[in-house]
């Protein structure tokens, strides 16, 4: 289990715009994922917090590319995707990674990588921020994003 020596983050995103854009596989997961990300922003006191659901991980990239030239400041994305018989699981997860890594690169707005790869659904429930999860990775995908934009704007 990853986790271990995370970062304890106080930080104030007020006034910045978020956009949480998460995929719809998964309803479960993908709640605890999207409250933890919406809880997390609201204690950092980012009030501009917007959703936008995707059919699934695949489809992280595009949308972000999107949300990017808008007025956002940071963008959370959030999916996940459990390895099953097939190679579609390498797929899916190498494009949503090198999507969104080559989005944020190109176009400078962070992006909170909060996309699960899991061997099955009981690590996905584990990292869902769940009751009874041991990680919250929605919650830690949105300080990731805002950490980046508050050490952006020292440079």
């Amino acid at each position: 289990m990853s986790g271990a020596g995370a970062p304890t983050l106080e930080l104030d995103g007020s006034g910045l715009a978020v956009t949480v854009v998460a995929a719809s596989w998964h309803d479960v997961v993908m709640d605890g994922l999207i409250a933890g990300a919406v809880r997390a922003l609201e204690e950092m006191r980012v009030h501009d917090v917007r959703l936008l659901r995707v059919p699934g991980s695949f489809e992280l990239p595009v949308a972000a590319a999107r949300l990017a030239r808008t007025s956002v400041d940071a963008i959370v994305a959030l999916g996940v995707v459990i390895r099953g018989g097939t190679p579609h699981f390498d797929y899916v997860c190498s494009a949503a990674t090198q999507g969104l890594t080559q989005v944020t690169v190109r176009t400078g707005v962070p992006i909170g990588f909060g996309v699960l790869t899991c061997d099955d659904e009981a690590q996905a429930l584990d990292r869902a921020g769940l009751p009874g999860s041991r990680e919250d990775k929605g919650a830690e995908a949105a300080q990731a994003a805002v950490a980046t934009v508050l050490a952006l704007r020292g440079i």
